[in-house]
């Protein structure tokens, strides 16, 4: 664990990743858009907030392709059953690391392509 002492700055970089299930509320690409609005306005007041962020932005861009090739999978039937898990996988991800930087733990997803290093 980091010897963070700021929790405003844990507490952003926890949002940066919570900011994703703006998605499962009906906001469309909100789990892209959430990341990167509180990215955008933390990223050069706390460096551990421009960390998570980057991370929580590429977790949710990878899964976004990953949602695409599975939809277009439902055209022989087996994105019927990776679509849910996707969901999931994305859901549960998500909590954790919201979870982890809140406990300042710089949090790494699986299965992420880094877009923004």
């Amino acid at each position: 664990m980091a010897a963070f002492t700021d929790k405003e700055e844990l507490t952003w970089a926890m949002f940066c990743h919570l900011a994703a299930l703006a998605m499962f509320v009906g906001i469309p690409f909100g789990n892209i858009i959430g990341p990167l609005v509180v990215w955008l306005v933390k990223k050069d007041q706390y460096a551990f907030v421009n960390d998570q962020g980057k991370e929580a932005l590429n977790f949710q861009i990878s899964v976004t392709i990953y949602g695409i090739i599975a939809a277009v999978l439902c055209l022989v039937l087996i994105g019927f059953l990776l679509l849910p898990i996707l969901l999931l996988f994305q859901l549960i991800y998500t909590i954790i690391g919201g979870i982890k930087a809140n406990q300042g733990e710089y949090f790494r997803y699986p299965f992420t392509i880094r877009f923004l290093n």
